[in-house]
């Protein structure tokens, strides 16, 4: 089975370049060790001293020099926008005293669905927008992103 030698950053590597690419949920991305199967049935081990939070787009180096991309499963989300834009930090606030895992995109967040919270941002004014993407949430203040593991 081929290993994982590195992570390289989305936007640090030619996606073209890529024999494979694995979809994962938020949920499935932060990782130190597990066995993935491309779309294509590239079987790869990715075994690393600490865990790392794997994002839309960055490609995992193997052994032999190819890259599997990684891509982000779709999940029902809602985007959440406001008339006022300094409104959204207001939202974003109130998201966080909530505890809700939370991606920001510019002038707009991205929630999963959830009945509760979209009615609440309702209340506060937020204009919501049902879409389906991949959901990239916010690390927090004691999450990391590091790439590039081994050599």
């Amino acid at each position: 089975m081929r290993r994982v030698t590195a992570i390289r950053p989305a936007g640090h590597w030619p996606p073209a370049s890529a024999i494979d690419r694995v979809v994962l949920d938020a949920d499935e991305r932060p990782r130190r060790r597990i066995v993935l199967t491309g779309e294509k049935g590239t079987q790869v081990l990715l075994d690393l001293e600490k865990p790392v939070a794997l994002r839309e787009g960055d490609g995992l180096v193997l052994d032999d020099g190819a890259i599997v991309q990684v891509a982000g499963k779709r999940a029902p989300l809602v985007e959440v926008s406001t008339a006022r834009k300094h409104d959204i930090v207001r939202l974003a606030w109130h998201l966080g005293n909530r505890h809700a895992e939370v991606q920001v995109m510019g002038e707009k967040l991205r929630i999963r669905r959830d009945h509760v919270l979209e009615d609440m941002l309702k209340a506060l004014g937020a204009d919501l927008t049902p879409i389906d993407a991949p959901f990239e949430p916010e690390s927090g203040a004691y999450g990391h992103h590091e790439h590039e593991h081994g050599a």
